[in-house]
């Protein structure tokens, strides 16, 4: 992970944050800053944007930190990243920090897209099969996406399962074509 860029700001960060004793204020800043950008199309635009000059990026995102209550080490993060104009890297940099995050406690990141919001029942028992699956506590990472139309897509590391409604439609499309 450390030999791309944005392996090596997340690395930095995280050895900064593990140092300083801050990696759980850290890491809950990361992961409200990956929501925010989620949610925000106008927050991926601007960090994304390569016509907004490094020194607008940074004021604008120490206003949303500042919003957001981020910790002073995260908003320094930001700022350097603005300022040596790798922001549109930042979503990257952030899941790498949250890999080294889990990694250090011993747990295993799984991203799980479906295609309605988890209960918290379905999060629980989908979180119970999947530490027996991978024998580690898991922790999940989930987005919604309506185009699955149903069941989940679950990625662990290099493993991906896929039991979504709209892979088995097509799957069965090409079945059926292959038949006629």
């Amino acid at each position: 992970m450390t030999a791309s860029v944005t392996g090596r700001y997340a690395a930095a960060l995280f050895e900064i944050a593990k140092d300083g004793k801050q990696l759980d204020r850290v890491e809950a800043d990361v992961k409200a800053f990956l929501g925010l950008l989620d949610e925000s199309a106008d927050l991926r635009r601007l960090v994304r944007s390569p016509v907004i000059s490094a020194n607008d990026q940074a004021k604008a995102l120490s206003a949303v930190l500042e919003r957001a209550g981020s910790s002073p080490l995260t908003a320094n993060f930001f700022k350097l990243i603005a300022r040596n104009r790798r922001l549109f890297a930042v979503a990257n940099m952030l899941r790498n920090f949250r890999l080294l995050a889990a990694r250090e406690r011993g747990e295993v990141n799984a991203d799980v897209a479906s295609a309605h919001p988890l209960s918290q029942d379905q999060m629980s028992a989908l979180k119970d099969a999947m530490r027996i699956q991978v024998g580690k506590d898991v922790q999940i990472n989930t987005r919604v996406d309506p185009n699955l139309l149903g069941g989940l897509i679950v990625k662990v590391g290099s493993r991906m399962i896929d039991s979504s409604l709209r892979t088995k439609l097509n799957n069965l499309k090409v079945a059926m074509k292959g038949v006629a």
